[in-house]
């Protein structure tokens, strides 16, 4: 089963413009986060997917393949199935570029939930919340499931709601949505084919359209967390830690 790392990057951010391409530990910051990628061991490669030229040069000076797609598309989804449309592989792997310390054994683990799960078009991965702040946080995306791990539903809001604590109750019964993707290609084609959908567009949450159009998303549950880099201050918080 061919297996293949995407990193969706876009040169315009709206809270650290051309964040992908920030230098201050002497790596551009998708770098790290290919590097880090290029560790897992279950993807055959590793390619970077973008929508501006100067990022296809960074990615030629540190190495990486890059492909450049559309700069219209809404979605880091729409832009990866652009890229790989016409390439011989059978699961996907949709990393963010704004992750540097990503987990390797993460993306193998998320990989392998595919690989056991063949009749599941997509999953996904989530993780225990650290305290109360962060599950009442719209930035940090909150994820529900059945009992069979599948996704019921993801929110900014806090869900579950607990009503006799006055919404946010034992911070374990809560699951952290990580925003990273595996999807067969055949799903990846046809999910990005679909018109957004009212609660994709109301949360700005992409993979609500696999839940709004009846697909299945599993969930697999993993102990590291990283969190993105949005803002100049946890760029600098990250380079801190790198420097260190």
């Amino acid at each position: 089963m061919k297996i293949l790392a995407c990193i969706p990057a876009r040169y315009d951010s709206t809270r650290l413009p051309a964040k992908v391409l920030a230098k201050d530990t002497g790596k551009f910051l998708i770098q790290h986060t290919y590097e880090r990628a290029c560790l897992a061991k279950l993807p055959e490669k590793v390619i970077i997917a973008a929508d501006d030229q100067r990022i296809a040069d960074a990615a030629e000076s540190f190495g990486a393949e890059c492909i450049l797609t559309s700069p219209d598309h809404k979605s880091g989804t729409d832009r990866i199935a652009e890229a790989v449309a016409d390439m011989d592989v059978d699961i996907v792997v949709n990393l963010q570029a704004d992750e540097p310390e990503i987990d390797p054994e993460n993306i193998d683990f998320l990989a392998r939930l595919l690989i056991d799960h063949p009749d599941a078009p997509m999953a996904t991965l989530a993780a225990d919340f650290q305290n109360a702040q962060q599950i009442a946080d719209p930035n940090i995306v909150k994820v529900i499931t059945d009992c069979n791990a599948r996704a019921i539903y993801f929110s900014r809001a806090v869900i579950p709601y607990d009503r006799q604590n006055a919404g946010t109750g034992d911070i374990t019964h809560y699951l952290r949505h990580i925003g990273t993707y595996a999807y067969h290609r055949e799903f990846l084609l046809e999910i990005t084919s679909l018109p957004q959908t009212k609660l994709e567009k109301t949360e700005r949450l992409e993979q609500l359209r696999a839940i709004e159009n009846g697909y299945t998303i599993l969930v697999g549950k993993v102990k590291h967390t990283c969190d993105g880099i949005d803002t100049p201050k946890q760029y600098a918080d990250f380079v801190k830690r790198y420097k260190k």
